[in-house]
């Protein structure tokens, strides 16, 4: 019978079971107890398995004879139930003793197993015995390895060196035995390695059949709970099931005990694979024993070869000692003679060195020389003589100089000093001395473009080779970070303001490479400890007080500058007070230049004010001198600047031509004509080093003109930064970095930044405004926008930032009512930015329109309007648009020719280099000048 068979009969005789139990519910419900009935006349004592069915149904006759009143059907029915309950009890002792039986045999292979598991424990034992004992011949092959080494050396004891190698050689000969032997038990091992995964495989199934065993008796279990309900006098039978249920949970914990020895099977298995490891680095270990053993054979013939190389060698060093010794003293000759030809060539290397410039340290080295030397002279260390004599050596790079430098720098100062001056001579300079007195430079001290005018037009003179300074006020809110190497000398300067002299502390350090002298005046209305640079009440006497203070600087320290350039109103002070007082006093070896980088800007004050810094107010006041043209009682710092300077310049030739008019001129205009053989118009550079796409380090990815995919990922970044939309590459991005003022036409970006949507661009905007109502307008747009996909206004300045909209722009706004210079388009045309521009100032001197034909091919670089108005600017924006969207390969052209245009100062700086030389000539060819 199959396993579907029994299942089915189980099902079948679990009904009947089931409804033999409702018929004797419905006995019961009759008030009869047929269990009560039943009488078989058996003693406590006897077996329930005894009974049969012709008892039962004996006693039950003879309880129906006395009088019993049970009738046919429930006698049948009662017969039925007794002859179930016969078969189930059947069933039951039939699983119980296939139980029994699968029992005994668990513990007969739970026996077999343990004996297995302590043959496999001796024999890991023994395993470990034997890999501490291969370890130990592994240790022993390392110090015969030694023992060979040695012998390599010990070749002065041939026979003894021999013995020794035999009796390696026998010891190899032992080791390989044994190596063979424990090979053999390996092999062995490996076997019972695989017994043990047989084994496990065996507990395995073992671990299944008693599972199943598991599961036949929970189904027992259920059945004895039935018949248990079904004929409760059948007592005896729980109690077996009792014991049953017990062997059961025996057999349970047999089984779990199996599982963990299975268990424990497998972490042999795993510590022999461990085994089987270190056993193949045994044999490993053996193999290499085996070379051994052939090296050292080998090195046996070795020693022998030696043996004889080494009598050959003793006789050849007999024969060669004799030429050995003269060969030793033509060396001796040869090294004696060579020292000679070697002390020869340092003396005429030192000579000349001596006559060669130092070409190969930085600005900052030479500048640092220079304020060394300044402040020996402030601090009266040394004499003016000697001080103007180690400046022009330190102009001229001189290496007896820089020497001397290097040999004392670590000795005390006077010990410096003492060698300092035993250099001094009379070389005579080829360059020119320039000191530069201005309100800024940048990246210490920067508001504008002046701040840049300074700094890259003193580098630039300083690389073509003159000797540049810079004298600047010692602002609270300077950059000192930017400043290397400052520090206070131990010395004042007095200068004269309001009758009285005030002390001046003097501060050196180098900014960008360049020499700076800073001022800080100990007047109590701590003129420039102000938080700001600029923007204060006494402006006018605050700079009128540092133009003095500076002038003061150059005549005590004995300074003799050829030429003194000052800067905008603030420092115009300078040109008054030179020929007026310090000519006189013996500071008269300069010529004044004078640039205004904005006449915009005047700084006009009532004339009493101009006495505070000590120049005649009644001399000056007057129409043909200082005298404002807007009142007789007002004076005009600018007026006094381009009357009494040699050379007056301003930033662009365009704005040179506006200025000279009524309308650009702000009152100038006269003046300017007057003197316009002294005056004319440079135009600014920028600095290339600091402006620079290929090497800035505020950019997302550099880029140059040859390789522009670093501009295409820094508009991606941009655009990610601010949270503009990227959905379309090619949508152009216009960009506009200004200071929200009039000047630079706030009604023309207002507008630019809706005209820029209508025409399907992106606009960004970076600046602020001194002016409240222009602030408070751009605020209400910048609000307006704030979530828009193509605008962002950035009411700020960020460094950082504007580096990056720079490279990201495709287009640049520069819509200026009137701009002297302008940097803005030179810098975006540097970062591959076309610009748009009015033609006005410098914009119309770097700027030429790309559909005008008038201009020659290779100088169209942008696009250009002429009237300041809506209708204007449209024009040039959307011949930009057009040009853009029309033909990309053409616009990827023009971003490359742009980009390579030369911005930097050179040219400009070469223009100055020839004002200034022209204007020394002058005044050398007549010295008595006024």
């Amino acid at each position: 019978m199959n396993h579907a068979d029994e299942n089915l009969e189980k099902k079948d005789d679990i009904q009947t079971t089931e409804v033999t139990r409702r018929k004797s519910k419905t006995a019961k419900k009759k008030g009869e107890s047929i269990h009560a009935t039943i009488d078989i006349g058996h003693d406590d004592g006897k077996n329930l398995d005894n009974i049969t069915v012709p008892e039962v149904a004996k006693a039950l006759s003879l309880n129906k004879s006395e009088g019993e009143q049970i009738s046919d059907g429930q006698f049948g029915e009662l017969m039925t139930m007794i002859r179930s309950a016969e078969k189930n009890i059947l069933r039951l002792d039939e699983a119980r003793a296939t139980a029994l039986d699968d029992l005994n045999k668990i513990l007969s292979d739970k026996e077999a197993l343990q004996g297995e598991i302590n043959v496999l424990e001796m024999k890991l034992s023994e395993t470990d015995e034997r890999i501490k004992t291969a370890a130990q011949e592994k240790a022993h092959v390392e110090l015969l390895e030694e023992q060979l080494e040695k012998l390599r050396h010990e070749m002065i004891s041939p026979i003894e060196s021999d013995g020794y190698v035999l009796a390696l050689s026998k010891e190899l000969e032992t080791l390989k035995l044994e190596n063979l032997s424990l090979r053999n038990d390996i092999e062995m091992l490996k076997s019972e390695l695989d017994s043990v995964k047989d084994t496990g495989e065996r507990v395995v199934v073992l671990e299944k059949e008693c599972s199943g065993l598991e599961s036949s008796v929970k189904d027992l279990e259920s059945k004895l709970s039935v018949s248990q309900e079904d004929v409760s006098q059948l007592s005896t039978l729980k109690i077996e099931c009792t014991d049953l249920w017990a062997k059961v949970e025996t057999l349970q914990l047999l089984l779990d005990r199996a599982t963990k020895q299975a268990e424990q099977a497998v972490i042999v298995l795993q510590q022999n694979q461990d085994l089987r490891n270190k056993v193949d680095k045994i044999e490993e270990s053996l193999k290499e024993a085996n070379v051994y053993k052939e090296s050292s054979e080998k090195i046996q013939q070795y020693n022998e070869l030696m043996q004889h190389k080494v009598t050959l060698l003793e006789e050849r060093l007999e024969k060669s000692d004799a030429e050995i010794f003269s060969y030793v003293q033509l060396y001796q000759e040869s090294i004696k003679e060579f020292q000679e030809t070697l002390e020869s060539l340092k003396e005429e290397s030192k000579k000349k060195s001596r006559d060669e410039p130092v070409d190969d340290m930085p600005w900052d080295y030479w500048s640092r020389l220079l304020l060394t030397v300044d402040g020996w002279l402030l601090e009266k260390k040394i004499a003016s003589n000697d001080a103007d004599l180690l400046r022009d050596m330190v102009w001229k790079k001189d290496r007896r100089i820089h020497d001397t430098y290097t040999d004392v720098k670590d000795k005390n100062e006077r010990d410096a000093i003492s060698a300092f001056l035993k250099l001094v001579s009379s070389p005579t300079s080829s360059g020119l001395y320039v000191v530069h007195i201005a309100a800024e430079m940048a990246p210490v001290a920067k508001v504008g473009g002046l701040g840049d005018v300074v700094a890259g037009l003193g580098k630039a003179l300083q690389r073509k080779g003159h000797l540049v300074e810079i004298i600047l006020p010692k602002y609270d809110c300077m950059q000192y970070d930017r400043v290397r190497d400052l520090r206070a000398l131990d010395t004042v300067v007095e200068s004269y303001f309001d009758g009285k002299l005030y002390k001046n502390k003097i501060w050196i350090g180098t900014v960008e490479g360049l020499p700076v002298h800073f001022i800080e005046p100990q007047h109590p209305s701590k003129f420039f400890w102000r938080g700001q640079f600029y923007g204060e009440q006494d402006d006018f006497r605050r700079f009128s007080y540092f133009s003095r203070a500076a002038l003061e600087l150059l005549l005590q320290s004995g300074k003799k500058p050829d030429i003194i350039h000052c800067h905008d109103w603030q420092t115009a002070f300078v040109a008054p007070l030179y020929w007026d007082l310090y000519a006189p006093k013996g500071l008269d070896s300069a010529r004044i230049c004078f640039t205004c980088h904005n006449f915009e800007y005047q700084g006009t004050a009532s004339a009493s004010e101009l006495g505070s810094c000590g120049l005649d107010v009644n001399q000056l006041n007057r129409p043909d001198r200082m005298q404002d043209h807007s009142s007789g009682d007002r004076v005009n710092p600018v007026k006094g600047a381009i009357i009494f300077s040699n050379i007056v310049t301003t930033v662009s030739p365009t704005y040179a031509q506006e200025v000279r008019t009524a309308e650009g001129g702000k009152g100038l205009h006269s003046t300017l004509n007057f003197h316009s053989k002294k005056f004319i118009g440079i135009l600014n550079g920028i600095d290339t080093d600091s402006w620079n796409p290929a090497t800035d380090p505020f950019l997302k990815a550099q880029f140059n003109a040859k390789d522009l995919q670093g501009k295409e990922e820094n508009k991606h970044a941009l655009r990610k930064q601010l949270g503009l939309s990227s959905a379309e590459s090619r949508r152009p991005l216009v960009g506009c970095i200004t200071r929200l003022v009039p000047q630079k036409g706030v009604h023309l970006i207002r507008h630019a930044i809706y005209r820029t949507l209508e025409l399907g661009g992106q606009f960004v905007l970076l600046g602020s405004s001194p002016v409240p109502h222009i602030q408070r307008e751009f605020e209400g747009i910048e609000q307006q926008f704030k979530s828009h996909d193509h605008v962002r206004l950035l009411l700020k300045y960020d460094e950082a930032l504007s580096h990056t909209i720079y490279a990201a722009s495709d287009l640049f706004i520069i819509p200026s009512i009137f701009e002297p210079c302008g940097l803005t388009q030179m810098i975006a045309m540097r970062y591959g930015s076309i610009p748009i521009a009015r033609k006005t100032g410098g914009l119309n001197d770097s700027v030429f329109d790309i559909d005008d034909d008038t201009i020659p091919t290779q100088f169209q670089n942008g696009f250009t309007f002429q009237t300041a108005d809506e209708q204007g600017f449209n024009y040039a924006l959307e011949r930009a648009f057009n040009h853009y969207k029309k033909d990309e390969e053409k616009w990827m052209r023009l971003v490359e020719k742009v980009m390579s245009i030369d911005f930097s100062w050179g040219s400009s700086a070469t223009q100055y280099e020839e004002l200034y030389t022209r204007s020394v000539s002058r005044a050398r060819a007549v010295p008595n000048r006024t």
